[in-house]
């Protein structure tokens, strides 16, 4: 991923800032986000090794049934999030071609929240998925604009089967890196596919389904399912049902 100066400067003016509105609490040391692997612009891979540690630690089922890896993106590759690491800004605002973080469905567990994994993010970690849509994605500041966002589903065990990258995203048109790669080999899928980023960062309103449809494809489909900014919390809410 890149951003687009991360303040967005002309580009886009982000709502005045405002304070969390779940002010952050006390974080398990265990789980401090320097503990998993992060490089900076390769969000994709941060979360594919993500959720290959929370298997390995027992924090996730165990062949991750209950984490689906999502991608932030739009038609216009101009995603708005807040309380990114990467942000210049006070509120922490950027303004990302695309985003990948992890959410844990936990509703199996009771009357417990889903939680939210995003390693590039200042709220907590995890973090509750309610206060995660609210604070860092805002639904309703740009829910009527070229900036509203899109999110790809895939669910855990055939995301961490089918992704692949070589990272040639992330090259300028002379081939150099635009940020440094990491140093581990590049991810190539189960079925030998060394690049497909581009098939899960590439979504429009057009993809979008029906709430049921969603619900019964998301753990079979290789690319997952596009749901929107509003759908997104209902659709995890009956994902357990």
């Amino acid at each position: 991923m890149a951003d687009d100066g991360a303040s967005a400067g002309a580009e886009l003016s982000p709502p005045t800032p405002s304070p969390p509105l779940h002010p952050a609490g006390p974080r398990d040391p265990l789980l401090d986000a320097a503990s998993f692997t992060h490089t900076p612009y390769y969000c994709e891979e941060n979360v594919y090794l993500l959720c290959k540690e929370l298997i390995r630690a027992g924090l996730a089922d165990p062949v991750g049934t209950d984490l689906y890896a999502v991608f932030i993106s739009n038609e216009e590759k101009k995603v708005p999030l807040w309380y990114q690491k990467a942000s210049r800004n006070d509120d922490g605002f950027v303004l990302w071609d695309y985003h990948v973080i992890c959410i844990q469905s936990r509703r199996n567990r009771g009357d417990v929240p889903d939680i939210v994994w995003d390693l590039d993010s200042t709220l907590p970690f995890p973090c509750p998925f309610p206060q995660y849509v609210a604070d860092a994605v805002q639904p309703l500041a740009f829910a009527d604009s070229i900036y509203r966002r899109l999110f790809r589903v895939i669910h855990g065990p055939v995301f961490l089967r089918s992704f692949a990258s070589d990272r040639s995203h992330m090259k300028d048109p002379m081939g150099n890196w635009i940020a440094l790669p990491p140093k581990y080999e590049p991810i190539v899928a189960e079925d030998g596919n060394t690049n497909n980023l581009n098939e899960y960062i590439t979504m429009s309103t057009n993809d979008v389904g029906d709430l049921e449809s969603m619900v019964n494809d998301v753990c079979s489909s290789k690319h997952g399912v596009v749901t929107n900014e509003m759908l997104l919390p209902k659709f995890f809410s009956q994902l357990s049902k």
